[in-house]
């Protein structure tokens, strides 16, 4: 995957990040003074996004294969921890195990659909090449003349998959997250805004410019630091070993808890609750007080989200096209329920209150 990544061209993401963003504040023209529930209009904003970055011309496809992705997540999601007994499961299916099986198939066939009409396309002598977008890179890869570089019809689907969840859902939860403290902190709101409209006035964001968004960056962290996409993250001991007091057996599986240390006051301080963007002023290790692996957002190391520059990137565009166009304040309707469903995402939805400037 990190091979792919550094081959999709920031100027092409930000062509989609932009022509989605219009595409979604054209609709909230209808909610001016009035209430919206954003995570849902996050969520069909970075659908479109994922779906024109990785399928091109063939976004609308892609859309429906996205939606397919997100009804096995949330299967996955919800059996995660039902125990079967080892041999029944061969025989006995449940309705979910089912129905997964079937998304299953539906994704797979309609990658490959697409795939077959891209190749077909390109060997024709109609294009030059599969195309720039991510399923061109995967496919440039599939046909690459190195067998070791060359990658399999099964890993293509499942870089497709990846894609999906790396770029669309830890962006989705960003923004909805971001949006519900800022319309609570209204005073860091106006921080936002005011360097928006410093940067680029009324003018659409560049990538160059979203770089120096300094206090948007700090609000971005906090909001990670709060609500991370991904409560944890598992892994598998190898080998034996020591882990302070304990010691853990080979092949034990640690789950590891962002949300545990994201709000430890023995790192963060008393107000580890609070919303407090200034944390981060001096970067994530002053923050953290040099404990780095106190804020993994998006993982740490190798294993890290490839999907994380990608996520920011399209937050930031995003977020700074609404701060110059609205101000919002929660809705009197909002319920606070924060859920672990794939994601960690507000179970009804943030509802606020859309003011024109």
């Amino acid at each position: 995957m990190g091979k792919i990544e550094k081959a999709c061209y920031p100027c092409l993401q930000w062509r989609m990040f932009k022509t989605s963003a219009e595409t979604m504040l054209e609709r909230w023209r209808n909610y001016e003074e009035k209430e919206i529930e954003v995570f849902e209009e996050f969520r069909l904003f970075t659908s479109e996004v994922i779906s024109r970055t990785a399928f091109g011309s063939s976004y609308l496809e892609g859309q429906k294969i996205f939606e397919m992705l997100m009804k096995l997540a949330f299967l996955v999601s919800k059996n995660a921890l039902t125990v079967r007994i080892p041999g029944i499961s061969k025989f006995f299916k449940t309705s979910d195990e089912i129905e997964a099986e079937k998304l299953e198939k539906g994704v797979y066939a309609s990658i490959m659909d697409i795939a077959k009409k891209r190749e077909k396309t390109a060997t024709s002598g109609d294009e030059d090449s599969f195309g720039s977008d991510f399923l061109g890179l995967l496919l440039k890869a599939r046909h690459d003349a190195n067998d070791e570089q060359r990658i399999s019809v099964d890993d293509l689907v499942d870089e497709c998959k990846t894609f999906y969840f790396a770029g669309q859902e830890t962006t989705n939860t960003l923004l909805g997250w971001t949006v519900f403290l800022l319309a609570l902190h209204t005073n860091w709101q106006e921080e936002a805004r005011k360097e928006v409209i410093e940067l680029f006035g009324k003018q659409t964001p560049n990538l160059d410019g979203i770089t120096k968004l300094k206090t948007m960056s700090m609000i971005f962290n906090e909001s990670l630091r709060l609500y991370p996409p991904v409560a944890g993250f598992a892994r598998k001991v190898e080998r034996e070993v020591r882990l302070g007091n304990v010691i853990v057996p080979a092949n034990v599986v640690l789950f590891i808890s962002k949300l545990s240390f994201h709000h430890d006051p023995r790192i963060w301080g008393q107000d580890a609750q609070l919303f407090k963007p200034e944390r981060f002023a001096g970067g994530v290790a002053k923050a953290t007080n040099n404990n780095i692996g106190a804020f993994v957002p998006f993982g740490i190391g190798p294993r890290s989200c490839v999907g994380l520059n990608f996520a920011i990137n399209e937050a930031k565009i995003a977020l700074s096209m609404i701060l110059q166009r609205y101000s919002f304040t929660l809705s009197p309707g909002y319920v606070h329920l924060p859920i672990q469903y794939v994601t960690v995402r507000p179970q009804h939805g943030v509802q606020v209150m859309l003011h024109p400037l």
